[in-house]
């Protein structure tokens, strides 16, 4: 039993004449005769009576009826889904992230996701970008927002943001009155630092844009994450500089100024495997974050 002798059967079924079934299935009435033979050979009973030169449905026709058209609607199905799936229209992301994607970049990347892929499901996983890194090299995440990409020929990225450094302060604070700070402001003074192994892109960053300027804040507490990290400026316990989507966290009790500083800014890249499989991560990198251009840059 095929599909094709179903799809003939039910034909016959529905029009009750064989010529009028053949020119629905845009085919002569012998070979669609031919295939109604085929099928009552198969299961051995006879699924249309033909006396006195019309066509009924036998008992056994009736029965065959309902199950046909529901194999038939099931493979029609089958077929769409498979095509659908094969362009990424349907399928799993599995989608990684860092604490301060989620302050903006994450969700409204996941409300377009659902506008222009709204049958892709998107599973989420937040960690620190080097864990993140090394679960798109084993395979466990598909996409990743990440600060930095090592060297890997395995990997492909794109920047998605580019976002500059700010001031945090404590709400009153005396340098709070000025619209602006140099970078001199801190020198000396209490601040609260990104730590070198938790929070390595930042503490990099900061200590180098420090350093260049001849600034020598006084350190009084180190943190992995920038919510710590406000946390404690809001306490009055120190200083800190922050990516400006820190704004987005709204915690009252602090205050944010713009540095007076060139060339200062935290990068958030998309990364993903070079030789992926995923028809879903092709259309979500192409649908939601533009088609991208592959490049590669080493930790920095």
């Amino acid at each position: 039993m095929d599909l094709r002798q179903l799809e003939c059967f039910v034909a016959v079924a529905e029009e009750l004449h064989f010529g009028r079934a053949a020119e629905r299935l845009c085919m002569t009435q012998p070979p669609l005769s031919r295939q109604i033979k085929l099928l009552e050979n198969e299961l051995e009973v006879e699924l249309f009576s033909r006396a006195q030169r019309q066509i009924r449905l036998t008992v056994a026709g009736r029965c065959l009826l309902d199950e046909a058209r529901r194999l038939i609607a099931g493979a029609r199905k089958a077929r769409v889904t498979t095509r659908r799936a094969a362009a990424g229209e349907l399928g799993v992301v599995n989608f990684g992230y860092t604490t301060a994607s989620a302050y903006r970049l994450m969700p409204e990347l996941l409300a377009k996701a659902a506008r222009v892929l709204p049958e892709v499901a998107v599973d989420l996983h937040e960690d620190i970008s080097v864990h993140l890194v090394e679960r798109l090299r084993d395979g466990l995440l598909d996409l990743a927002l990440v600060r930095r990409i090592p060297a890997d020929s395995a990997l492909e990225f794109r920047r998605v943001e580019r976002e500059p450094m700010m001031a945090a302060l404590p709400a009153g604070h005396v340098l709070a009155g000025q619209s602006a700070l140099a970078l001199t402001a801190f020198n000396r003074q209490p601040f609260v630092m990104y730590a070198a192994q938790e929070g390595k892109y930042f503490h990099d960053l900061i200590e180098k844009m420090l350093a260049r300027h001849g600034v020598a804040p006084r350190y009084v507490h180190f943190v992995s994450q920038t919510q710590s990290l406000l946390g404690i400026v809001r306490a009055g316990l120190g200083l800190g500089i922050v990516p400006a989507s820190a704004r987005e966290l709204c915690l009252p009790g602090i205050e944010f100024r713009p540095l007076k500083v060139r060339g200062v800014h935290a990068d958030m890249y998309a990364a993903w495997r070079r030789q992926h499989q995923n028809p879903a991560l092709s259309a979500f990198l192409e649908k939601v974050l533009g088609r991208p251009s592959a490049r590669r840059t080493p930790w920095t």
